[in-house]
């Protein structure tokens, strides 16, 4: 079992940012995978970033490429997303995802084993 608990969602301008925070516990050490996904209303849940070890590859949604970056911090089990020149049409509420299956990664949800319980992200104009 992986618990993850999102944080650093909020209300910002366009062109503002915001960095999410993804707190993961439990059988951390099987993850080989990290994903941020987000759900705007009356929308599917899309993906907005990965990143796989080892080796910290990353992978970007063309939507978010050059404004967002994904990273990780081992030693506190986090995995964060900084996003930048933020839009109106970033608003959705983000979630983490963690694959422990087997090693990959991928950019649909059913490429990912846990989810935590997401962050609204509002962008206003």
């Amino acid at each position: 079992q992986v618990q993850l608990v999102e944080s650093g969602g909020g209300l910002v301008q366009a062109g503002g940012s915001l960095r999410l925070s993804c707190a993961a516990s439990g059988r951390t050490f099987s993850t080989y995978a990290m994903g941020w996904f987000r759900q705007a209303p009356g929308k599917e849940r899309e993906f907005v970033a990965s990143l796989k070890w080892p080796g910290s590859s990353t992978n970007y949604a063309d939507s978010v490429k050059g404004r967002f970056t994904i990273s990780r911090d081992n030693a506190k089990n986090t995995v964060y997303l900084q996003m930048n020149t933020l839009k109106p049409e970033d608003t959705a509420v983000y979630y983490c995802a963690a694959r422990i299956r087997a090693p990959g990664w991928g950019t649909v949800p059913n490429a990912y084993d846990y989810w935590g319980q997401g962050t609204q992200v509002t962008v206003s104009s």
